[in-house]
């Protein structure tokens, strides 16, 4: 049975499953994505770390780029195996777990939120973001990350939503949040909230109740499952799974991985990344994410028979009215609604892991599971507003945002440029250059 969002600070009125609209949004997406997918033809950016660690998977030699673990490298392995080793090869892994994780991360929104409105604008609003569309065009580990998290979202909503799959759903999400995890660690810290979560609302329903919180199973937040399977589904699972991921090292031929050097092979990775030290020119900070002010070139320069480039920046409006979003959704949060809350404690978790783990280079793509959440809540204000009549601000929003992307839409895919200097037509700030 499904029943009303644990998540809302009242009872809503059940709307109809805007699902048609969330499939048209995903299926432009993967479209326009696709469109000159495979230019530029040689590697950009951290392309040339990671296609010859994923050639390696293939042939099974010996390890490379030992500091992240596997699964985005063998998504792009698998794209090279049956799409060949070229540029289309590469980068098709990214643009289908792009469309997927988009998927993933709207539907998240419609079970948290049982909002039409809000569900449609946050799949466009996030379709149009630029960061979600420009790492799902790139080889790079960060998509297999988000869109897996995305799907563990998804998952981790319904399992609170649907009583009768409550425990389906639970197992799903500890298997996103594995794969998620073997992805790159980025969403790590943000993996530990379910679980928390799981527990809250358990002490809280049985509030009052002489039973073994631990063991009790007939209370929420999801009906049947006690607080020890939670733990096991959602905290030992995706260890699991994630350990899982790293198979293919078993059968290196050079210097394999095994069982008793695995969980060491962890702590050498951790070393890897601490290691990185050295300033780099598009490097950036926390602060610097959230009002869009540092960028990142993936590539500018004459490359097939043009001159090209691809701006890693976020959308010029979106990113920014993302932030009074936050804020009345942190008003709203304090008077009540557990969803608007949730989405602003989300958000700062994610933007606060970055401003405290002490990790000196740090780049702008880290800001794409935190700008996610922003974007729900820009969608949740907005969705609201229009469901009380309010309409402007939701066309408006999705003008701006739909018309940045088509202006910047050129130096976001590589498209052909006029000139050489041509990148001062998109650089509206000097520190985008």
């Amino acid at each position: 049975m499904i029943e009303r969002p644990a998540f809302a600070h009242r009872p809503v009125p059940l709307e109809r499953d805007p699902l048609g609209w969330v499939l048209l949004i995903v299926a432009v997406f993967f479209l326009v994505t696709l469109n000159r997918l495979g230019t530029p033809s040689m590697p950009m950016f951290d392309e040339i770390h990671y296609l010859p660690a994923a050639r390696r998977l293939i042939d099974l030699t010996s390890r490379l780029n030992p500091e992240h673990p596997l699964v985005g490298k063998e998504f792009m392995a698998l794209g090279m195996v049956l799409a060949g080793d070229n540029s289309w090869g590469w980068r098709l892994p990214s643009a289908i777990l792009g469309a997927i994780g988009l998927f993933g991360a709207t539907r998240a929104v419609w079970w948290a939120s049982r909002s039409r409105m809000a569900t449609i604008l946050f799949g466009i609003l996030f379709a149009t973001n630029f960061v979600w569309f420009m790492i799902a065009r790139i080889a790079m580990l960060d998509m297999a990350m988000g869109a897996f998290f995305a799907l563990a979202v998804w998952q981790w909503v319904l399992a609170w939503q649907d009583s009768a799959k409550g425990r389906r759903h639970l197992v799903l999400t500890g298997l996103f949040m594995g794969l998620s995890l073997g992805a790159k660690w980025n969403a790590a810290p943000l993996m530990i909230i379910p679980g928390l979560l799981f527990a809250w609302d358990r002490l809280m329903a049985l509030k009052g109740r002489r039973v073994h919180v631990l063991w009790a199973r007939n209370a929420g937040p999801v009906p049947g499952v006690s607080l020890m399977e939670a733990f096991v589904w959602l905290g030992l699972f995706p260890v699991l799974v994630y350990f899982a991921t790293f198979a293919p090292a078993f059968f290196y031929a050079q210097d394999p991985l095994t069982l008793r050097k695995l969980v060491p092979f962890q702590q050498y990775m951790l070393q890897l990344q601490d290691s990185v030290v050295k300033p780099h020119t598009y490097m950036s900070r926390w602060w610097q994410w959230m009002f869009n002010i540092r960028p990142i070139w993936f590539l500018y320069e004459n490359v097939d028979g043009a001159q090209r480039g691809v701006l890693m920046v976020g959308n010029p409006f979106t990113m920014l009215a993302v932030l009074p979003a936050l804020v009345l959704c942190l008003w709203g949060g304090l008077r009540g609604n557990r969803l608007k809350l949730g989405l602003v404690l989300l958000y700062a978790f994610a933007v606060g892991f970055w401003a405290l783990n002490g990790k000196p280079v740090q780049f702008y793509y880290h800001y794409m599971l935190a700008a996610g959440f922003a974007i729900a809540a820009l969608a949740v204000v907005l969705g609201e507003w229009w469901e009380k009549g309010v309409r402007w601000p939701g066309w408006a929003s999705l003008a701006l945002a739909i018309g940045m992307f088509a202006w910047f839409y050129p130096i976001l895919s590589a498209g052909a440029l006029p000139a050489k200097d041509s990148f001062a037509t998109y650089t509206w700030l000097h520190s985008w250059r």
